[in-house]
C-alpha cells in the first residue's frame, strides 16, 4: 500500500467530460483549499468545452513548510506531490487525447513550476499564478535530452509585494523557464491581495481560448 496520501484523493472533475473536451485543464489548488476553490476559477473563466481536473491535497496542503524552505524541510510529502501529478497528467498526456495545459495557484503554482522544470513534460501550455520554484535559493535548471520547454508559452502572474511570494523568485522562475525554451508573459499587479483579480482571469480566460483543440475551432 503506497504511504503517499496525496494519491488517496481521486481528482475531481468539472465542466466537459474529459474524453469530448477541446482542452484539459489540471488546476492545482493552493495551501489550506480544495478543489472547490478551482472550481470558482473555472467559473469565473467560464469557457465551453473544457475539462477541469482538479486534485486534492491531503490535509488540505500539498507539503508542510513555506516554498523557500529548504527542500529537505518538505520531503517527503513534495517527492508525494509530485508523484500524485504525474500520476494523474499520465493518462491526460495520450497522443489522441485533446490538449492539456496546467494551471496552479500560490502553493499550486509552486508545485507545478517545480515539476515543469524537473520533468519537462509535453504540454500545450502552463498558467502559473503566483508562484514558483522551491527552495531557498535561486537554481540553474538543464533541458532533459529529447524535451525541455522549447516552443510551450507559460503565463505568469503576481503581485509585486505579495506576502508569501516574492517577486524576486517569480522572475528568477520566468527566467528558468526561458532557458529551457519556453516563451514566458509574466504580468505583475500592483495589488497586494492574495488572489485572481478579475484582470488575470480575463487573460487567463485568453490564454485558454487559444489552446482549445480542433474540435472547438
Amino acid at each position: 500500500m503506497s504511504s503517499n496520501m496525496h494519491l488517496t484523493h481521486q481528482p475531481t472533475r468539472h465542466g466537459a467530460p474529459p474524453e469530448s473536451a477541446a482542452l484539459v485543464v489540471y488546476a492545482v489548488h493552493g495551501r489550506g483549499q480544495s478543489p472547490a476553490f478551482m472550481v470558482e476559477v473555472a467559473d469565473r473563466v467560464d469557457l465551453p468545452g473544457v475539462a477541469w481536473v482538479l486534485p486534492q491535497a491531503h490535509d488540505f496542503s500539498w507539503y508542510p513548510q513555506g516554498f523557500l524552505a529548504p527542500t529537505q524541510e518538505n520531503q517527503p510529502h513534495l517527492d508525494h506531490a509530485l508523484e500524485a501529478i504525474r500520476a494523474h497528467t499520465r493518462p491526460l498526456l495520450g497522443e489522441d487525447g485533446p490538449p492539456v495545459v496546467v494551471l496552479g495557484f500560490s502553493q499550486g503554482a509552486c508545485l507545478l513550476s517545480e515539476w515543469l522544470l524537473r520533468d519537462q513534460p509535453h504540454l500545450a501550455g502552463a498558467v502559473l499564478h503566483t508562484g514558483g520554484y522551491l527552495g531557498p535559493t535561486e537554481r540553474d535548471w538543464v533541458a532533459s535530452p529529447g524535451r525541455g520547454l522549447s516552443g510551450q508559452v507559460v503565463e505568469m502572474f503576481t503581485a509585486e509585494e505579495d506576502a508569501w511570494v516574492p517577486l524576486h523568485r517569480v522572475e528568477a522562475t520566468s527566467s528558468a523557464f526561458r532557458s529551457l525554451g519556453a516563451a514566458v508573459e509574466l504580468t505583475v499587479y500592483d495589488d497586494p491581495d492574495h488572489h485572481l483579480n478579475d484582470d488575470s482571469v480575463h487573460m487567463i480566460r485568453r490564454y485558454l481560448r487559444h489552446r482549445l483543440g480542433p474540435s472547438a475551432q
